[in-house]
């Protein structure tokens, strides 16, 4: 986990590692103890039958991060969110947020509303009797509200929309094969299968109450990521995310942590109308056919209307699909433009992050951290929101390589930026 404190005086830092109960037992033992996403147990147990897979699951607590007031969430989509000192970022240990039992998992991925600091997120059930467990919290992250919701099904859910008082989960058709996994066969990404025959099932929920609205269908496609969802002056609920014609992206995603890129999955933007009483989508229309991932807006709109979103997008030019990330864009929703900031040949920069000016609240600025492959240095970046075709206004030299990573997101109020990402070495930096 990367941190980044913005003061009167200056910028600082720090990152380390998330020490985790599957962290500090690969540190005991000197080697890999337990598998994940996409790895396979190396010590198979007759008793792995009779657990939940959350359970032979190592969870990184890698990919997202959630800033309260008095501590950091480092979350992942099968485990307890680990909790971290703000400042130093020191592992603490799990949090229950007050109701989660020791079946339940707390995704990676939540939203906030910039209004009113409600907490929402979800989590899947992996058993005989697989669940979407959702979940509402309080602005201090305690859990005040959850439900579980039948699936009937093994899909895999990444992320959700909120807008407005719905909630909305697109159930894209990818189904996981629990048997080999628990026979330490295949790791539980390797068990993931592509069946468009299932379409992709619609959830709206009441926001207040957690109760399905209704469920839908709708064609195949799959996301792993939302920008943001509200409701437009007809009562349809409009979702923007990334999509992809199929599941791909898992075989690139591999590939890419191999460092062995063959196969092509973009994604780009789309936005979809739906009706949340009877889940029917309405309208689903591609708004920026460039290739791209990880679509954010404003912290404060999450929920409402967003002119902007901002994504990291494939350098024009590049082998879209079997590259990475090398330019930012700026989707503008009403004049249908998109504005780049181009980071440079070989050089790739992470989700970006969009901090609020204090001075003036329509404007913002965009962070990302940049690896240049040429020098083979890291970089924090900030751009003027509104100019994001111009140079970087500022740019703060990291010590050390930073992994390409995930997410990031903005301690509201604070001045501190946080990345989810996997490092090699903690220490602190000016």
């Amino acid at each position: 986990m990367l941190g980044v404190h913005f003061r009167d005086n200056g910028a600082t830092g720090v990152y380390r590692f998330v020490k985790t109960e599957g962290y500090l037992a690969d540190e005991a033992a000197g080697t890999l103890t337990c598998g994940s996403y996409g790895t396979i147990d190396p010590n198979p147990q007759l008793s792995a039958l009779f657990k939940p897979i959350r359970k032979l699951l190592k969870n990184p607590a890698s990919v997202s991060a959630l800033p309260l007031d008095d501590r950091l969430l480092a979350l992942w989509d099968q485990g307890h969110p680990y909790v971290l000192d703000l400042e130093t970022l020191e592992t603490r240990g799990e949090d229950t947020l007050g109701q989660l039992d020791d079946g339940q998992a707390y995704a990676a991925h939540y939203k906030r509303d910039g209004r009113t600091g409600e907490i929402y997120s979800f989590g899947i059930t992996y058993d005989l009797h697989p669940a979407l467990n959702v979940y509402a919290s309080d602005p201090t992250g305690q859990i005040r509200q959850q439900t579980a919701i039948d699936l009937h099904c093994l899909p895999l859910v990444h992320d959700f929309i909120l807008a407005g008082p719905y909630l909305v989960f697109f159930i894209s058709p990818v189904r996981l094969n629990p048997f080999p996994v628990l026979a330490y066969q295949k790791s539980f990404g390797d068990c993931l299968g592509w069946h468009p025959e299932l379409g992709t099932q619609i959830l709206v929920l009441d926001r207040y109450s957690l109760r399905v609205i209704s469920r839908g269908e709708t064609d195949p496609w799959f996301q792993w990521h939302f920008g943001n969802g509200y409701v437009d002056a007809d009562g349809c609920i409009v979702a923007d995310m990334v999509r992809y014609e199929d599941f791909a992206t898992n075989e690139y995603l591999k590939e890419v942590g191999l460092l062995n890129i063959q196969t092509a999955a973009p994604g780009t933007l789309w936005q979809v109308r739906l009706d949340p009483q009877s889940a029917t989508v309405r309208e689903a229309v591609e708004v920026l056919p460039l290739g791209g991932e990880f679509p954010v807006v404003n912290l404060q709109e999450v929920g409402y209307y967003s002119r902007y979103t901002y994504l990291s997008t494939y350098r024009p030019g590049a082998d879209v699909g079997r590259d990475l990330w090398g330019t930012i864009a700026r989707f503008d929703s009403e004049t249908g433009d998109a504005t780049i900031a181009d980071i440079g040949e070989n050089c790739y920069a992470t989700e970006p992050v969009r901090a609020p000016d204090v001075l003036d609240p329509d404007r913002g600025w965009i962070l990302t951290v940049v690896f240049d492959g040429d020098r083979e240095t890291s970089e924090v970046w900030i751009f003027d929101g509104d100019r994001l075709d111009d140079e970087p206004v500022c740019k703060l030299a990291l010590p050390g390589i930073i992994p390409i990573s995930y997410h990031g997101t903005w301690r509201m109020g604070h001045g501190s930026w946080c990345v989810s990402l996997s490092l090699n070495t903690p220490y602190n930096f000016e």
